[in-house]
């Protein structure tokens, strides 16, 4: 019933003492502020002093996002309301049978709208049972049959259960699905390749798939790509929005100097729940949208990572639909059809395979590339395939 819907937040301490952070940090941030103005005519004053400026402006963005995170925390409010009480007995009497017990069960709402269960779960110390964790999954399993929805244990959950208690957020199951398959292969005459890539779920069913291209190839770009993902992982797992986590790995990068350190970068950024894809591309190659036997080519020019203080990756956004396979690639299998012309050539390629596997479609497509190069691997070549298919429990 609406009468019986609830708000929570953070404590009106915690609260409070999170804003008093935010204002320093968006104060710090203003001491940041201004237009860069030399006072000098010496050129190397003057490079010297614009490169001062140029780190003090990164600070200042660093500041003023996490001011920004740490305000949306300390204003987030949860809308719940409590379990009807069959339900919960239901719930609460089941679990214990399995040794768990399972307190508080509730219904939250999030932003979006979608209604999640929060429960309170531990185990039950027993002397015959030898279990010290249990998988937070089985919990989630029983809830969809005593409830009879689809659901599942949220990424942001804790594992296991254990004695101590936690809480744990079972979600509906999302409308689609999402596999991914990798193929790749390394440049003649090195043993490492310079082109890296990641898998990252996040809650509310969010999938996120990266793909960097170092500078060159071996050890060295393999560090810089590693680097590169690494950092937005972190961001991304802070709170940092796909854009704002490109702007701020962009200037770190530009504020090392470095030449020879410009690293290619690849976002696809997937809403399992509505379908919707957000592609941000740094200098990345072209992304290729497999729809049944028709071909998109997804692309964006702009520069590498570190070359410009700013870089501004406008997000390419698709609606996905059952049986859509997204190809991301690096630099290496693009210049392999070079000499055929690379958007007709990969279009056609892809247009043409039968698979439904993503790591057989990935792997065809690699072999492609290796006879349009006449067997010559003359640069690192990396591709990711995305496969999306509606839930059919949904």
């Amino acid at each position: 019933m609406e009468s019986d819907l609830r708000t929570a937040q953070v404590s009106e301490l915690c609260r409070r003492r999170l804003l008093n952070y935010a204002d320093s940090f968006y104060e710090l941030a203003r001491n940041y502020d201004g237009s860069f103005c030399p006072d000098t005519e010496d050129r190397q004053e003057i490079l010297s002093e614009r490169r001062l400026w140029e780190n003090r402006q990164i600070l200042r963005t660093h500041l003023h996002e996490m001011a920004k995170i740490m305000t949306d925390v300390a204003c987030e409010v949860f809308c719940y309301r409590p379990m009807e009480d069959r339900k919960r007995r239901l719930i609460i009497h089941a679990l214990r049978d399995e040794g768990i017990r399972a307190e508080d069960p509730c219904y939250i709402t999030g932003d979006d709208g979608r209604e999640a269960i929060v429960i309170t779960l531990s185990l039950i110390p027993k002397s015959a049972d030898k279990r010290a964790v249990v998988s937070a999954e089985e919990a989630a399993d029983m809830l969809s049959v005593l409830l009879n929805r689809r659901l599942r244990l949220s990424v942001a959950s804790p594992g296991t259960i254990e004695r101590e208690p936690h809480s744990y957020i079972v979600e509906r199951e999302a409308r689609y699905v999402a596999l991914t398959g990798f193929a790749r292969v390394t440049e003649e005459d090195e043993t490492i390749s310079g082109d890296n890539y990641a898998v990252q779920e996040t809650e509310r069913g969010r999938l996120t798939v990266m793909l960097s291209d170092g500078t060159g190839s071996g050890e060295q770009a393999a560090r810089n790509s590693g680097q590169v993902l690494d950092l937005m992982e972190k961001l991304l797992e802070a709170g940092y929005d796909a854009g704002a986590a490109v702007e701020m790995v962009n200037t770190a990068l530009f504020a090392t100097g470095e030449d020879r350190n410009h690293p290619t970068l690849d976002i696809c950024t997937m809403n399992l729940y509505s379908g919707q894809c957000e592609l941000r591309k740094v200098g990345g190659a072209a992304t290729f949208l497999k729809r049944e036997n028709k071909v998109e080519q997804l692309a964006e020019g702009n520069l590498p990572l570190g070359v410009f203080q700013q870089v501004k990756a406008q997000p390419i956004v698709r609606g996905l639909q059952d049986g859509d396979y997204l190809f991301m690639m690096s630099d290496g299998v693009i210049d392999a059809f070079s000499e055929q012309g690379y958007e007709t050539a990969v279009s056609r390629a892809i247009a043409d395979m039968q698979e439904q596997n993503p790591g057989e479609l990935a792997e065809h497509l690699l072999r492609m590339a290796l006879i349009a190069a006449g067997g010559k691997v003359r640069d690192d070549m990396t591709i990711a395939v995305i496969g999306v298919w509606e839930n059919c429990g949904e």
